[in-house]
């Protein structure tokens, strides 16, 4: 596997960013207008996916990496969770809840490929790298 020196490469975060965005969109309708805590949790756990990323990323060792990973799906959990009731509540037609499933579904197994990638690589991660037996 090789190494991803900045967090804007990694296609993950690049898709966590276009949820982000894309929640940030819906929760600007009218429709969200005077539900100001679904509002905020909803975004707030899209950040959460995206903030994860960026977090296990630069913290420089797989194992922590994918412990971050393990977070930002239990934040994505959340947001779907959160759709739910939006849809339940009539804030979101049945055609945009299914295309924010099929978004975060894709999402959810690109963590999960991710995660089995970092645990069946031999590369520990880059704060472990070797120069001349010294630690850099």
């Amino acid at each position: 596997m090789g190494t991803i020196t900045k967090i804007e490469d990694l296609m993950i975060w690049q898709e966590a960013r276009i949820l982000v965005k894309s929640i940030f969109i819906l929760t600007s309708k009218e429709k969200f207008s005077k539900e100001f805590s679904l509002k905020d949790q909803i975004k707030r756990s899209s950040i959460s996916v995206m903030s994860n990323i960026a977090e296990g990323h630069g913290r420089g060792g797989n194992k922590e990496f994918v412990q971050f990973l393990y977070i930002e799906n239990g934040s994505l959990s959340e947001v779907k969770s959160q759709l739910y009731i939006s849809f339940d509540f009539n804030l979101l037609t049945q055609e945009e809840l299914n295309k924010f499933l099929a978004d975060t579904l894709k999402l959810e197994n690109m963590i999960k490929a991710l995660i089995r990638k970092m645990k069946e690589s031999e590369f520990t991660g880059s704060k472990y790298k070797t120069v001349n037996k010294q630690t850099i």
